[in-house]
């Protein structure tokens, strides 16, 4: 997957030609492959598609519609909202939306025990990984894929629309890629990584 690993890219521009069933199903089966704290597997996909589609994209606007007017679960983030809207665009153009749920995630509105938070950040952190492997799996399939966390933004309108046990934690869009982007810069290995001899 070394290859797979430098050439993946942010897609923001898609073909709406469809991506057939047994593609994103082996795409998906390889999330279900990341490791997991405890083997606890707290990841569910939600894949939504076709008729569905212009639905999940509606009650998105709404959530940011009232985000943007009203009251903003995300006060001191209003300065994304754009960001979010552009976001919109870019799922109506994919043909696939890849909604990811924590099975076993508290509610962003409970109070977390400092062992609550132990077991939420191994959780995300396992749904980090198979995130990974399905937008490099996709990747090595010829597809584009956005990880998009602007769902946050509408995220009490998209989960009661899903209506699936657990948290929502991201979105992913998945299609044919009509773009080709350069790498984005990096942070240099000397400013990330210590040494401890």
């Amino acid at each position: 997957m070394i290859q797979e690993i430098k050439n993946r890219r942010s897609i923001r521009k898609f073909s709406s030609e469809s991506i057939p069933d047994l593609i994103i199903q082996e795409i998906l089966e390889s999330g279900t492959k990341a490791p997991s704290s405890k083997n606890r597997q707290p990841w569910k996909f939600v894949v939504v598609k076709d008729k569905t589609k212009e639905d999940m994209l509606n009650v998105f606007k709404k959530g940011l519609d009232r985000e943007e007017h009203y009251t903003a679960l995300l006060p001191a983030s209003k300065k994304y909202i754009d960001s979010a809207k552009y976001t919109i665009e870019i799922m109506s153009q994919a043909p696939v939306s890849i909604f990811v749920f924590n099975t076993l995630g508290k509610s962003i509105h409970s109070n977390l025990t400092p062992e609550d938070r132990f077991y939420e950040s191994a959780n995300l952190q396992s749904i980090g990984a198979a995130i990974q492997n399905i937008i490099l799996e996709a990747t090595s399939k010829g597809l584009g894929s956005l990880w998009i966390c602007d769902i946050f933004f509408a995220y009490n309108e998209l989960s009661d629309w899903l209506n699936e046990e657990g948290e929502l934690v991201a979105a992913i869009s998945l299609g044919i890629p009509l773009e080709y982007p350069t790498e984005r810069p990096r942070k240099n290995t000397s400013d990330v990584i210590k040494w401890k001899d």
